[in-house]
């Protein structure tokens, strides 16, 4: 049922993209960001489109019922406009983490948040959402206030149209996640770590973490920034790449941590989620010290089995839901 339902609102999309697309000679991916706005504001006159193709987008307008929708209708249906659209052009950085990481990230982030009814959630590579949305969608129970920071602007429109038609409370920045940031300090945070190194040697000489000759890996300087703007106790959930404690520049991080946080996870994702198993990841949890947290006397360590394989999975939870009575 779920699925015609996700259709449904994928059609109404796609449908008003193709439109876009075509008569503003954009891309698929800029097109889908006009369109939820579009949506959301329940008018096209902005688009300034010919009469007869605005006739088409009014008619998908009076149609579409986005007040009426699921969530998770919306966001899987934009998810699928953004595949789509991402098969236009290739780009690194505009990867899409898939759903069922994203579903067992906002496990986590229930389980170790479960003490707290309010929560602050900061993802400081936000891309079109769609990590935070699915992490927000699961919090059912709680009240959550988020940030969401990226750099490139049409994934922050997306963002942007998908938070409105969700009606989440996200305050979105477009900007270099790596530069100051002006938010409070959050309960947690949630990011798909960018890897690579990061090219403004200037700014990265703010960091701790910066490289001693060269360049400096973005995905520490990512934590780096994230531990800085998460409360004493808050907790941060990474997708990291395996490699991370075995690269170049891992003393010092491995220094940081041992300054900063406490690591309460390390859970290696199936390598079959993956298109290239050099590029698989990690989820890694962190706690950000503070006066009344302490390290976990066993760290939660475990290679996650295909979530699509239920025994191995179920079991993997019972160890889970041990380690959880046992530590927290």
């Amino acid at each position: 049922m779920q699925k015609d339902h996700v259709g449904t609102v994928y059609e109404l999309l796609d449908e008003a993209v193709i439109i876009i697309k075509n008569e503003l000679q954009i891309s698929y991916i800029e097109a889908l960001a006009e369109a939820g706005e579009m949506y959301f504001l329940e008018k096209a006159d902005q688009l300034k489109l010919p009469d007869k193709k605005a006739e088409q987008i009014q008619a998908l307008l009076e149609k579409a019922e986005f007040g009426t929708y699921e969530h998770e209708w919306v966001r899987k249906a934009f998810q699928l406009a953004v595949l789509k659209g991402l098969k236009d052009i290739s780009h690194p950085n505009r990867q899409m983490t898939p759903d069922t990481i994203g579903l067992f990230i906002s496990y986590l982030v229930n389980k170790f948040m479960a003490d707290k009814k309010e929560l602050t959630v900061l993802d400081p590579a936000v891309g079109t959402g769609n990590l935070l949305f699915t992490v927000l969608n699961q919090l059912s129970e709680k009240t959550a206030n988020s940030y969401g920071i990226e750099i490139d602007d049409v994934l922050l429109k997306i963002a942007y149209a998908q938070a409105n038609l969700l009606k989440k409370e996200l305050e979105l920045f477009h900007q270099d996640s790596l530069e100051p940031l002006f938010i409070d300090p959050v309960d947690t945070v949630i990011c798909d770590l960018p890897v690579g190194y990061y090219p403004n040697d200037e700014g990265a000489e703010a960091f701790e973490l910066k490289a001693d000759e060269g360049h400096s890996f973005a995905h520490h300087l990512f934590i780096e920034q994230s531990v800085k703007h998460t409360k004493p106790g808050g907790y941060l959930f990474f997708m990291i790449p395996n490699q991370l404690f075995e690269s170049s520049q891992s003393d010092k991080l491995k220094q940081f941590f041992k300054d900063k946080v406490h690591i309460n996870a390390l859970l290696q994702l199936p390598k079959s989620i993956f298109k290239d198993e050099a590029h698989a990841k990690s989820i890694l949890v962190l706690q950000k010290k503070g006066e009344e947290t302490k390290a976990p006397s066993q760290i939660l360590l475990a290679n996650l089995p295909s979530f699509s394989n239920q025994k191995p999975m179920l079991d993997i939870m019972a160890q889970m839901d041990t380690w959880f009575k046992k530590e927290k």
